[in-house]
């Protein structure tokens, strides 16, 4: 009975399941090499694409943000996030943070957690860290493998604007900065959602594939002009506010409204995750 009592009287709610220990078992997992791959070989691939197909050129006499891809390492790397952030970064987000939960109720694990005893909140809760600690990795990722390949192939220099003028490195860098920030806090909505599914099924590709899914019904709602200012409150109409980052005066009103928007949306659906994951019966 002594014995008991002792371990009762050491237990403590917060020590179970650390983060260290969660970090390490989603890291060993084979999908999260494959995404790490893949954005890390996106950058070579637009290398060999613009190396067979020329450097790009302004068109119509209109010059975008890609037809500065070769000027320097840095263009190349708002190039890369550029084409990434509408869709390409959505799947490691949803990946990690609708995969987390749902797998181990597919791996009928999840009840043995919880029989530790691991207290329902801090499994959330740490699995919710590390995914988003996942996801941010993921943004940062691409962008850096970008601007190292992109600076080996066309040389270290200033961030040339499409509308004119150009940005110094150090300023060019700190932008950057912001906009990977920000493309990381658009896509909250996207790992609410997928975190919500994911304690709702015990299918992982059910909650990964409709967070996907649901993001994309944003954007094709988004371009439906005819719904006018209600396209406002559309997580995905502000998705590319952080290109307003990278210029000579970076306009701040989009990514605060986007920004408001998407931790609005988040808070909700990880609230919503919390408290139907606390009243959820666990059979598996």
């Amino acid at each position: 009975m002594s014995t008991l009592t002792e371990v009762a009287s050491g237990y403590q709610a917060g020590r179970t399941l650390p983060l260290r220990v969660e970090l390490a078992r989603q890291l060993k997992r084979r999908r999260t090499l494959v995404m790490g791959a893949v954005l890390a070989v996106l950058p070579f691939v637009l290398l060999i694409a613009f190396a067979v197909g020329g450097d790009p050129g302004g068109r119509n006499n209109q010059v975008t943000l890609m037809d500065t891809a070769t000027a320097s390492g840095a263009n190349f790397a708002a190039v890369n996030l550029f084409v990434s952030a509408g869709f390409l970064l959505v799947i490691p987000v949803a990946l990690f943070c609708g995969d987390t939960v749902a797998s181990e109720a597919s791996w009928s694990s999840l009840r043995y957690l919880l029989a530790a005893p691991v207290p329902r909140a801090r499994l959330l809760w740490s699995k919710l860290v590390v995914a988003l600690g996942m996801s941010l990795a993921a943004m940062v990722l691409l962008p850096l493998v970008a601007l190292a390949a992109g600076t080996a192939a066309y040389g270290w220099g200033p961030l040339e604007i499409p509308t004119g003028g150009a940005l110094d490195t150090g300023t060019a860098a700190q932008r950057l900065l912001v906009a990977v920030a920000y493309v990381f806090v658009s896509q909250l909505v996207t790992a609410g959602l997928a975190f919500w599914l994911s304690t709702r099924t015990d299918a992982p590709l059910g909650a990964v594939g409709g967070a996907v899914g649901l993001t994309i019904v944003g954007n094709v709602l988004d371009a439906v002009t005819a719904l006018g200012h209600w396209r406002d409150f559309l997580p995905a109409h502000w998705q590319f506010a952080w290109a307003d980052a990278v210029q000579p005066r970076p306009e701040w009103s989009g990514m605060i409204q986007g920004t408001a928007l998407s931790i609005t949306y988040a808070l909700v659906l990880f609230a919503l995750a919390f408290r139907g994951f606390a009243r959820k019966d666990v059979v598996s």
